[in-house]
């Protein structure tokens, strides 16, 4: 005995984007983009679709619910009509590997992402642990600010020390570092750093190159700078950056004696390779004229008062 139910032979888009969870405007995009043939229209030239129609819906949902791009789903139907794939054991086999060639290389996205999100959920991780931006710098620089007593960093600090890395990478700036290591354990240095740093943000527009406020400033600075390397002399922080050297070769024997800069490297996210000279000119400084002759005038002094070869 029959069942009084007698299912449909076809049904509409909507009824059949209702029945696979998606939406009709979804479907459409899948004839767009030659996921889906068209199937036949009505007498009211609407779409129908029949069982066929709705198994490949079906498939498709799961496998775009699976992470699955359109475009791979398509790659991997593309051999499944009768006239191309001969029996219909042959179409499943073929439609079989092609689903699994989809899903590899759906296994291979997602591993490098789960990678790209360790990589940042341990810099996220690592910026809160230290509580500030430091954390977003490389731990082969934050490592010697171990034990530093909080507030011995300033922003400005940071803020050269992330240029720099970006331009010598973490090699660069954990050398650097023992700038301001040395600024925070001699008060007296930094406070002659800031008059210093004060007196040369005064060379603004306003002063002519070959003002003598411009050559004073520089003999200011050279003098300074002499000062900060006495001390970093007279401390451990210079055997300290000897050691870096060789903690950085036993880390990276591929790129020993290269310093690992960021801006010589495959950028990776962008695949865009900068070279170091390219990546100074594209980072702007506001230094007037009379500033940057300063510049030049401090490290003149410098190479003049550097020992001879």
């Amino acid at each position: 005995m029959y069942s009084s139910f007698v299912p449909p032979r076809k049904v509409k888009i909507g009824d059949a984007a209702s029945f696979v969870g998606t939406t009709p405007r979804a479907i459409r995009h899948y004839h767009e983009i030659g996921l889906l043939p068209e199937p036949e229209r009505g007498g009211d030239d609407r779409r129908r679709y029949g069982y066929e129609e709705m198994i490949r819906l079906l498939w498709i949902r799961k496998m775009a619910d699976a992470g699955i791009a359109l475009d791979d789903i398509r790659d991997a139907f593309a051999d499944t009509a009768p006239a191309d794939t001969g029996t219909g054991a042959d179409a499943e086999a073929d439609t079989d590997h092609g689903v699994a060639g989809v899903l590899g290389r759906l296994e291979e996205a997602l591993t490098a992402r789960e990678a790209e999100l360790r990589r940042q959920r341990a810099a996220v991780q690592r910026m809160r642990t230290l509580g500030n931006r430091m954390g977003l710098l490389s731990d082969f620089v934050t490592d010697r600010f171990t034990g530093l007593p909080e507030g011995s960093l300033r922003q400005k600090d940071l803020d050269t020390l992330l240029v720099t890395e970006r331009l010598f990478g973490p090699l660069g700036a954990a050398v650097q570092a023992s700038r301001f290591l040395a600024l925070a354990a001699h008060p007296d240095l930094r406070e002659e750093s800031d008059r210093v740093d004060a007196a040369e943000e005064a060379l603004d527009d306003t002063v002519a190159v070959d003002d003598p406020r411009v050559a004073q400033v520089a003999a200011e600075r050279h003098a300074f700078e002499l000062a900060l390397h006495a001390a970093i002399d007279d401390s451990d922080l210079a055997e300290s950056e000897e050691a870096l050297f060789d903690s950085w070769d036993a880390l990276h024997p591929e790129t020993a004696g290269e310093g690992g800069g960021e801006a010589g490297q495959d950028l990776g996210r962008t695949k865009k390779t900068m070279g170091l000279v390219e990546a100074v000119g594209k980072m702007p400084y506001d230094f007037s004229p009379a500033r940057l002759r300063c510049m030049e005038l401090a490290f003149e002094m410098t190479v003049q008062e550097s020992p001879a070869p």
